[in-house]
């Protein structure tokens, strides 16, 4: 299971962290990803369930109005929480950011000291990949012929190839799975994915690094090829929706893979 926003808080190296809105049981959703950012426009890069971490530069010179905006955008784009270090930009947290956050159930969190962002990202996604963790090879072509040559050996076969993706909320699930469709689809072709995905290209670059971390390597072609047969039983066998009905896959097995 993923851990919660409480768990990765309690982590040692988020010692010292300071709740400043604390919306109802906001410290029980999952955390998918922890990211570092300082635009005011970073809900464009979210997928879902990222704690947000920021020295808050930019909020600093914006108007209040927008401090409201940035607040609502992070929540409505699925943040699990909002964490400032009030060191440089900032000295307290703006009243507006505040008063949205609670009308949005968005938690925020401060640093009143400078701490080192790496250190915070680094356990955090640590915790997070930990139930992750997978045996060397498993991700080989024998869940492949397993799953085409026997019967009822689907389940195994997705949760091999795709188990990460598939315990993350509902949510997140189908944003990442649409994006690994899309990379595998174009060859992890950036501009031909951002296009099919309809989002700019430094966002699908976030989302492949989401990706990397939980499935592991993606050059392999081998592992390119469990993963497209993987969402395509996924999608075909009456499985819950997995966010891919805008990418279609056939295309990609047509083609020689890197």
């Amino acid at each position: 299971m993923l851990p919660t926003l409480r768990e990765i808080l309690a982590l040692p190296a988020f010692a010292g962290v300071e709740v400043r809105c604390a919306p109802g049981d906001g410290f029980e959703v999952p955390v998918t990803w922890v990211h570092v950012c300082e635009v005011l426009d970073a809900h464009r890069f979210l997928s879902g369930g990222e704690l947000l971490l920021t020295t808050g530069l930019e909020l600093s010179r914006a108007a209040p109005a927008a401090h409201a905006d940035y607040a609502r955008s992070l929540a409505e784009a699925g943040a699990a929480g909002l964490v400032l270090e009030l060191v440089q930009g900032l000295r307290e947290v703006p009243p507006e950011v505040l008063r949205s956050a609670r009308m949005c159930g968005l938690p925020v969190l401060v640093f009143r000291h400078e701490v080192r962002f790496a250190d915070l990202t680094r356990a955090a996604h640590a915790r997070i990949l930990q139930p992750h963790t997978r045996p060397h090879g498993a991700a080989g072509l024998g869940p492949v012929l397993d799953a085409l040559a026997e019967t009822g050996r689907s389940h195994a076969f997705l949760q091999a190839q795709l188990g990460p993706l598939l315990s993350l909320p509902a949510r997140t699930r189908a944003t990442l799975l649409g994006t690994l469709g899309a990379l595998l689809h174009t060859q992890f072709n950036m501009a031909e994915a951002s296009r099919l995905l309809g989002v700019r290209r430094q966002t699908v670059y976030y989302r492949l690094e989401q990706l990397r971390g939980m499935l592991g390597d993606l050059n392999d072609s081998r592992r390119r090829l469990g993963l497209l047969l993987a969402l395509e039983l996924a999608r075909e066998g009456g499985t819950e929706p997995l966010g891919l009905d805008t990418v279609s896959l056939v295309p990609a097995f047509g083609r020689d893979l890197p």
